[in-house]
């Protein structure tokens, strides 16, 4: 390691992406403690949304047995209680840097499933503009510009806007969460004819926000919608 950089370690040490502790480990983002702490989905998985099961046996989720969704399919990569504290880090503290350690980590896991699909484009979750402007940035679009660079799929945050501010998900129902989301996308254009794209966010729970953005995808013409997803909750 050159001199500059040992001296910018000593004044800013390297922290882990999952604890937030100074790391042990010169050439890793994740503390030594923390590798063994993240968990990741595997199977069995639902075959439609991708969240963790508990039974071989089963195919899908409570929550996909329970509703239709729009979306072809879709895959996470970690289970949602393990990365919690680090994806709101990212998302509400400014960690802008933790999205090359998951777009590395997407496509290290994911890539397999990408050079199925074979997507003409990643399209990141859109944030509505007032939120971008406080928060400075969209952490979908981050994760998205990432993986892109890595697996050559381009990125493409034009399509679809955020035309309504939202309320927060996590504490409404169902049924709710789709009241909440109706009319809340909006095609910009779709000049470059895609077909097949996938939606790029960082927490999947009820599929409610893809579902809507799929909707108006389709309305555009785009026939087959997929997402990735960094988190995700456990399936029942």
């Amino acid at each position: 390691m050159a001199i500059g950089g040992k001296i910018l370690d000593l004044l800013f040490p390297r922290r882990c992406v999952v604890c937030d502790e100074v790391t042990d480990q010169t050439k890793s983002v994740v503390c030594r403690k923390c590798k063994g702490r993240i968990l990741y989905i595997k199977e069995p998985c639902c075959l439609k949304c991708g969240k963790q099961l508990r039974d071989r046996e089963q195919e899908y989720c409570r929550d996909c047995g329970n509703h239709a969704h729009l979306y072809v399919q879709g895959t996470a990569l970690y289970d949602y209680g393990s990365m919690s504290d680090s994806i709101f880090r990212f998302k509400y503290a400014g960690r802008m840097e933790y999205a090359d350690f998951y777009g590395r980590e997407l496509y290290e896991k994911k890539a397999g499933w990408l050079s199925f699909i074979r997507p003409d484009a990643l399209v990141p979750v859109p944030i509505h503009e007032s939120k971008k402007r406080k928060r400075g940035y969209n952490q979908a679009e981050l994760i998205a510009r990432h993986l892109s660079r890595l697996s050559g799929i381009p990125v493409n945050n034009s399509l679809i806007f955020r035309s309504k501010r939202t309320a927060p998900l996590k504490d409404l129902s169902h049924s709710e969460r789709q009241n909440n989301l109706k009319r809340a996308f909006k095609i910009r254009q779709n000049d470059v004819k895609l077909s097949t794209i996938v939606i790029i966010d960082d927490i999947y729970t009820t599929g409610s926000t893809i579902d809507a953005m799929t909707e108006v995808l389709h309305q555009a013409g785009i026939a087959r919608v997929y997402f990735m997803a960094l988190t995700v909750g456990r399936g029942i």
